[in-house]
């Protein structure tokens, strides 16, 4: 790469190969000058009431609603998205602004604690947190991190993916017209190397990162040395369990389309479907008709469903990890191939016969790919959905709904899904365990992860209360 290369930002549509924009990477002066920007926006919106915060946060969905086709058409033109879903991100990040708007206030009201009114616990900001984003959801993913932290009165910087940088332009250009002061949210296109000196900088107080697991590791390292929070929502290749007595026609159903939405890249999505064998056989037939009925194409129709992956990189990555599972012994029920004509397409893909020892097993494919393990029985599956570095997600699929949550405490994930597919949801938490990351996002926890959870002692009142209760003793 050349260093003009180098030095410039790239945005190109997948589905063409057309280049759409170049954005310069910020220089030295150009970061101070965004950090200025951002510390001088954090100062006014700390001060500001959560019911205020709300206030933003509802006109945000009204604006959000207003340019949903537009924003959509930014998604799908940058990293591929079929239309229809990425019209679906941008509602849904609407939807999850009302939820945060009508009960977050609540989330950052003062706490009473055991020892009663006189000591209490409150929520405050504490600082600016930089988050360096993936570019699979550019709205949905920059929202699901950012609106929990600016409604706790903290200030957010986003480092984008560099293919995805008019999307996060634009939600800057909306957080600012729905009333969030300038330099609150806002946009950082710098170079990796830059990354380390504004962690360490000391109007960035947290760290937020979603991407791989290498990326993960050197930014929380990073972090580490600064002693700044970190949170990490990283790879993931999450176990789709179907069990004997499921319902095959919706579990291969579910599971053809958690896994083929957004062409594959998803982290919480069917990664490996282990299947107990007595009804493997008939489940990998239903999953492998669902899955090449899917319309592949131009992501810019309503009809399409696959469109291309997001970067030519991606799809190498990809088609290396299916011939060398093929070459391992899995068996090719679909796909497996590049779609050949201009972008990014990869031919929708079924793994069947996969073994522990094949890479389709043992590494996160991060496309249009599904993967079908036999399983024995019902312990065999639970020890392979468990044989993993990972530990984002997981499913279970079965009619006897007391077996599936006595599994789901014995599979190691940060979330499991009965007989439904793995989603992200305000109202409930997200987020990893072992190399898929910690810490949480939405929900009242993510309101929370980066709060200064103050405990507030009034001696004053302890004291008067305890002469109150010894003067009635007496």
């Amino acid at each position: 790469m050349s260093t003009i290369e180098a030095a410039v930002a790239k945005s190109t549509n997948p589905a063409t190969g057309e280049e759409i924009a170049a954005y310069p990477y910020l220089d030295r002066e150009g970061v101070e000058r965004v950090l200025v920007r951002t510390a001088a926006g954090f100062a006014l919106w700390r001060e500001s009431p959560p019911e205020q915060r709300a206030e933003v946060f509802r006109r945000l969905a009204a604006l959000l609603r207003r340019d949903t086709l537009s924003l959509a058409s930014v998604i799908t033109s940058e990293m591929g998205k079929p239309t229809t879903q990425a019209q679906a991100e941008v509602r849904k990040c609407a939807d999850m602004l009302e939820w945060y708007a009508e009960n977050g206030p609540a989330m950052l009201a003062d706490a009473p604690t055991p020892i009663g009114p006189e000591a209490y616990v409150s929520y405050l900001p504490t600082g600016t947190v930089l988050a360096v984003m993936p570019w699979n959801f550019p709205v949905w993913q920059v929202f699901r991190g950012a609106a929990p932290i600016i409604l706790g009165g903290n200030g957010y910087l986003l480092k984008p993916a560099s293919n995805v940088l008019g999307c996060a332009l634009a939600l800057q250009a909306l957080w600012e017209e729905a009333g969030l002061p300038a330099g609150t949210f806002a946009v950082l296109n710098a170079d990796r190397d830059q990354i380390p000196a504004v962690i360490h900088d000391g109007r960035i107080t947290g760290v937020a990162v979603t991407g791989g697991t290498a990326a993960g590791q050197s930014v929380a390292a990073e972090a580490g040395r600064a002693l700044k929070k970190v949170i990490l929502e990283l790879g993931g290749s999450d176990p789709f369990i179907v069990l004997a007595d499921a319902d095959l026609d919706k579990a291969a159903e579910a599971a053809a389309v958690g896994r083929m939405t957004n062409a594959g890249q998803v982290c919480i999505s069917a990664k490996r479907i282990i299947v107990e064998a007595p009804v493997y056989a008939e489940f990998a037939a239903k999953l492998t008709e669902h899955v090449k009925a899917f319309q592949v194409g131009d992501p810019t129709s309503p009809e399409t469903f696959i469109g291309p992956m997001a970067k030519e990189e991606a799809l190498a990555d990809v088609d290396d990890q299916v011939k060398r599972s093929i070459a391992e012994g899995a068996r090719l029920l679909a796909g497996g191939h590049r779609i050949e004509g201009p972008g990014a397409f990869y031919a929708p893909t079924v793994l069947g016969d996969v073994t522990q020892e094949m890479t389709a097993f043992r590494e996160e494919i991060f496309g249009p790919v599904a993967t079908l393990v036999p399983a024995s029985d019902a312990e065999d599956a639970l020890a392979k959905a468990n044989d993993s570095e990972f530990g984002l997600s997981a499913a279970i699929w079965t009619r006897d709904n007391a077996r599936a949550r006595e599994m789901a405490r014995q599979i190691e994930a940060g979330g499991v899904f009965i007989n439904g597919l793995s989603v992200s949801d305000p109202r409930i938490p997200i987020g990893g365990v072992k190399k898929s990351g910690f810490g949480r996002e939405l929900s009242y926890l993510g309101v929370h992860e980066f709060a200064n959870i103050q405990a507030v002692w009034d001696q004053t009142k302890i004291d008067a209360a305890q002469e109150a209760a010894e003067g009635v003793a007496q």
